[in-house]
């Protein structure tokens, strides 16, 4: 069976169109998606219609988490005075478009979802506010999985998509207590696999166009899925919306833009 599973798609209405799209003619037989369906984008009501509408297994994101919650959830990424106050201008703008239907279906999404030995989540099985980095130690990794209990964990919030297998091997655990000396204990780990899927609205990679993945159960085939769609007219929502213009240009660039130099003894006071 083939499987769609995209991601942070941020209000961006004009992508997940392109997406859903392509997704039909790649003849996927289901959608999952990993949440963040608000946010910096212009349209969150139409988005989180359309998901509704389409009835497509959503767990929640980290902004749609803070809509709810009231920016309660400590995220700690912003990297600057100047980025932070951007995100509190998105959130209140956001806070303020988003209709009381479609806020009740955020509330309700659940922190993850479950398709046989796949897992889904958002950031990570920990925290939706973690990142999954590539680079991220083997061993800390591998943890992330075998904590769903599952073989494949499908995962966003980066917002650029890769694929990490983690081979087979054997790990070792000591394990001492007050009542007994130490002891290893053995198990062996078959095959793993991280994949991100990138971003449908808002991606990070180098190039505007929207990211997801088609992921082929029966032959664990993974297709990383880049869609062009017109980019430019979500940017001139963002700024006829009244949004921070650098959404509009990084979205455009497909980049993040972060200054950093203005505060660098920046720390999270929440």
């Amino acid at each position: 069976m083939k499987i769609a599973v995209m991601s942070c798609i941020h209000g961006n209405h004009e992508a997940l169109d392109a997406v859903l799209l392509d997704i039909d003619q790649q003849k996927a037989e289901k959608i999952f998606c990993l949440g963040d369906l608000v946010g910096y984008g212009p349209h969150p009501n139409a988005v989180v219609t359309q998901i509704r509408s389409l009835d497509i297994p959503t767990c929640v994101g980290c902004w749609d988490e803070d809509i709810v919650e009231g920016l309660n959830a400590c995220d700690c990424s912003y990297p600057s005075l100047l980025a932070e106050k951007r995100g509190k201008i998105a959130h209140e703008w956001t806070n303020n478009q988003i209709n009381p239907e479609n806020r009740k279906f955020l509330a309700q999404l659940p922190y993850s979802l479950r398709e046989e030995n796949l897992a889904f989540v958002h950031g990570s099985p920990h925290s939706n506010h973690e990142y999954l980095l590539p680079e991220l130690d083997a061993f800390a990794a591998l943890e992330r999985v075998l904590s769903t209990e599952a073989d494949v964990l499908f995962c966003g919030h980066t917002h650029v998509p890769y694929v990490r297998n983690l081979e087979a091997g054997s790990l070792q655990v000591r394990v001492k207590s007050q009542e007994a000396a130490a002891q290893d204990k053995n198990f062996t780990a078959s095959l793993k696999r991280i994949i991100n899927v990138g971003s449908v609205g808002e991606p990070r990679h180098g190039r505007p166009n929207a990211t997801y993945v088609i992921y082929d159960t029966e032959t664990q085939a993974v297709n990383l899925r880049e869609v062009p769609y017109d980019y430019q007219k979500t940017c001139a929502a963002i700024i006829e919306k009244g949004l921070p213009k650098i959404f509009a240009w990084r979205l455009a660039q497909g980049l993040e833009f972060a200054e950093r130099a203005d505060d660098p003894t920046h720390v999270c006071t929440r």
